[in-house]
């Protein structure tokens, strides 16, 4: 028996409707289109044309960018031996079985994911020359009209924007500023990623210190605005949560030192009755992230030996979980008649 001719081919037009305009050798197979026959319609004046290698257009004219993701994703998908026999473990995986994830062989990264993501620092697809795919490191692919390859080491799980695999924001970020050389460009895509709380600081500079693009001078300059963009998003953070969840109002952005003695460092927000402080954490592993954690350490420990509490909060827990964050607040705030008083510390705006 010839397994590569269905026994029943289905007429071209009970396929989705959706995606019925791009279609693969082996697609079209099923079909009951033969290459022959498919590559004949492709000939100058024909009703098809080939858009990418095993990878035809069901019409003569220029592809839409739906069109033009979904041939990406056909022209680097598995074939479909090679996905069953990667996707069959050799013994049942109970993690899997308990929670079932969407797959994909490959995922649209790059200024097309953001694009998709919906910044509007990306062009938009219909502008765009070239479409990147992120896959696996040993696929044998290359890149070829209008898609680009780009290859890791592991395949990070997929985003599913309006049906397409498209890497999450850090990912996509690295992969589109490894291509980008205006630093206007990179500044606008990186902080628009944090203004509009789309990913946090530190995961766009994991990132592109893994893609090892922070020996670029403009991209260090954009890491920098990124920075204190993310900063400024978290402080704004910080007020809503005080205010939205009814905690006492406290000083902001205030410094501490003892009388006639040293400073005790910066703190975002301050609750002197109380000796209860907060302070966030904005740090990024960009420069001496060892050193600087060490430095944050050795304050935090000497003021808490002042008697003053130290709520450390993070950007991540103010976007995702404010309420958990009050209450951890409003607790330590309410335990101060436990404690011993703290010591006496001069509270001064912060320089």
């Amino acid at each position: 028996m010839n397994h590569g001719t269905p026994i029943s081919p289905r007429p071209l037009r009970h396929v989705s409707p959706v995606r019925n305009r791009v279609l693969t050798t082996a697609q079209l197979r099923d079909h009951g289109v033969t290459a022959a026959d498919a590559h004949e319609r492709c000939r100058p004046g024909g009703p098809w044309q080939r858009v990418l290698p095993g990878v035809f257009l069901l019409h003569p004219g220029p592809p839409t960018p739906e069109e033009r993701l979904h041939a990406a994703l056909l022209y680097t998908a598995r074939p479909p031996s090679s996905r069953t026999a990667a996707r069959v473990p050799a013994q049942p995986d109970p993690a899997r079985t308990r929670a079932h994830r969407p797959s994909a062989d490959a995922l649209i990264t790059g200024l097309a994911a953001l694009a998709l993501h919906g910044f509007s620092c990306a062009p938009p697809l219909l502008s765009l020359g070239t479409i990147d795919v992120l896959v696996p490191r040993l696929r044998r692919l290359r890149s070829t009209g209008g898609v680009r390859i780009v290859r890791t080491t592991v395949l990070p799980a997929p985003a599913f924007v309006a049906g397409v695999p498209v890497a999450a924001v850090p990912r996509a970020l690295a992969d589109a500023v490894a291509e980008l050389t205006d630093a206007k460009a990179v500044r606008g895509l990186l902080t628009e990623a944090v203004r509009h709380g789309r990913c946090e600081p530190r995961s766009v500079v994991e990132e592109l210190t893994a893609a090892r693009l922070l020996d670029r001078p403009h991209v260090v300059d954009a890491v920098d605005s990124l920075v204190a963009e993310g900063r400024a998003v978290a402080e704004n953070r910080l007020y809503r949560m005080v205010f939205e969840h009814r905690l006492p109002a406290p000083v902001w952005n205030v410094e501490l030192r003892l009388p006639g003695g040293p400073r005790l460092g910066a703190l975002d927000a301050y609750w002197p009755e109380q000796a209860v402080a907060v302070e966030l954490d904005t740090r990024t592993p960009l420069r001496d992230a060892d050193a600087q954690r060490s430095e944050r350490a050795r304050r935090r420990e000497h003021l808490e030996r002042l008697g003053i509490t130290v709520v450390h909060i993070t950007p991540r827990g103010l976007r995702d979980a404010a309420e958990q964050q009050a209450t951890i607040v409003r607790t330590a705030l309410m335990a101060a008649d436990d404690r011993d008083p703290a010591a006496y510390v001069l509270v001064l705006p912060r320089s």
